[in-house]
């Protein structure tokens, strides 16, 4: 009774007022009538307490999401399946589901009457605009009488996530350098020296067994070859994510960074499916190998959780990948760069990588005075250079541009290396 008197609502509440009010003016007035409106009064609000405070309704509650991960701007299904597992049917119940800010008002839907042991479903949508791991639920139960004079709150404890993922964009198909590294001989590369039909051969080195001697291969070349072991074939590749707060700009979905995060997402995505091994490096100390079944959805639930690193720094980025360098293609998204902090990043160059950078100019996402834009696109050129002088392939990037749009350039052989050395000199020439 004590908690159906603490759950009266307003309305309630008024109706014991004007019982008290009416109990006095009858008394002043010397009514009876009067007072028997005092007490019909104040006797609907302490039945509906009373009823409301003694239901014990067990109830079971089950929530999915159909998907639990979605795409940034795309909508998840929530089902939410409500039973009451008692022999007493149910009043009025009002369900409010708890969602965070970001996916939208709270859904509210009211059930009149579950009888016993039986079940409803209900479902809503969420949509979410910003990427990130939300929390849905915990869900809460309202139960009142039919007048409304009464309410009462249960919550079920349990909640479930929705992860929202950067945008992924398909990019067309392009034949990328560093396509064989890692444990595997590149085929390509032992074709090319020695011809198909000694595709499983190679020189003689100092150790080697001599009972692996190819002797019709020793004949025809004139030099020592023995059989090669069979080794896996490797496509290997790492995305770079940088994610210090001094190399981007904007704010909200239309940020630089941003467009970084969805341009990792999507080239990552583009990767797998070529089946390349991938592995994901961010500057706020994510280190993500994708090599198994379900690697695609690790690297997009990292994704979803990447943020800014006020503290980043480009040296912290560069030892973090150089830990575990196998060689193979780096792919780095990386925010606007002073010329030191190019000439750091020449050491990923090692081991044989292929190393490809979408340099983003973020100043363009900021509307900044003729004097000011001139210096930054000096200073972008000139990180520019320094990464192209140590044997990176720069792309750059502006607001606006479109990953499609530039993914082609990543694949280019000599002519890419043609344009590198004109825009080299370009850059050279207007910095004098």
């Amino acid at each position: 009774m004590r908690d159906g008197l603490r759950g009266l609502t307003t309305r309630g509440r008024s109706f014991l007022a004007a019982a008290v009010a009416a109990a006095i003016s009858a008394g002043i007035l010397g009514e009876k009538d009067l007072l028997r409106v005092a007490v019909l009064l104040a006797v609907l609000p302490l039945l509906a307490a009373a009823y409301v405070g003694r239901s014990r309704y067990k109830l079971a509650c089950n929530r999915s999401l159909e998907p639990h991960r979605v795409p940034v701007g795309a909508s998840s299904r929530v089902v939410l399946r409500l039973q009451n597992l008692s022999r007493l049917p149910t009043g009025t119940l009002l369900l409010e589901d708890r969602l965070p800010y970001a996916l939208g008002s709270r859904p509210r839907v009211v059930l009149e009457r579950l009888g016993a042991h039986q079940a409803s479903s209900v479902a809503y949508t969420v949509r979410a605009d910003v990427r990130g791991r939300y929390e849905v639920g915990p869900l809460v139960i309202r139960l009142t009488d039919p007048f409304g004079l009464c309410e009462l709150t249960r919550s079920f404890p349990s909640t479930d996530h929705l992860t929202v993922i950067p945008q992924v964009t398909p990019l067309p198909s392009v034949r990328l350098p560093g396509e064989y590294a890692g444990s595997g001989d590149s085929r390509a590369r032992s074709v090319a020296v020695h011809g198909e039909d000694d595709a499983a051969t190679r020189e003689y080195r100092m150790g080697d067994d001599l009972r692996r001697v190819h002797w019709k291969s020793t004949a025809r070349t004139g030099e020592l070859m023995v059989r090669r072991e069979e080794q896996p074939w490797e496509s290997r590749a790492t995305v770079v994510l940088d994610t210090r707060a001094a190399g981007h700009r904007g704010e909200g979905p239309t940020a630089s960074f941003e467009w970084a995060v969805s341009a990792a997402a999507s080239i990552a995505v583009h990767l797998r499916q070529a089946g390349y091994k991938l592995r994901l490096v961010t500057g706020n100390g994510a280190d993500v190998a994708a090599t198994e079944a379900g690697g695609e959805g690790l690297l997009l639930d990292q994704l979803a959780d990447v943020h800014l690193d006020r503290r980043g720094e480009i040296t912290t980025l560069v030892q973090q990948v150089r830990q575990r360098a196998d060689g193979g293609l780096i792919i780095a998204l990386l925010g606007t760069l002073g010329a030191a902090e190019a000439e750091l990043l020449a050491g990923l160059r090692g081991n044989g990588a292929t190393c490809v950078a979408f340099l983003l100019d973020s100043n363009t996402w900021l509307n900044l005075p003729p004097k000011a834009r001139t210096e930054a696109e000096r200073a972008h050129g000139a990180a520019a250079l320094a990464l192209l002088q140590s044997g990176w392939r720069v792309i750059g990037v502006e607001h606006g541009s479109r990953l499609p749009v530039l993914w082609p350039q990543a694949g280019r052989g000599s002519q890419g290396f043609a344009l590198r050395a004109a825009l080299a000199e370009t850059v050279a020439g207007g910095m004098r």
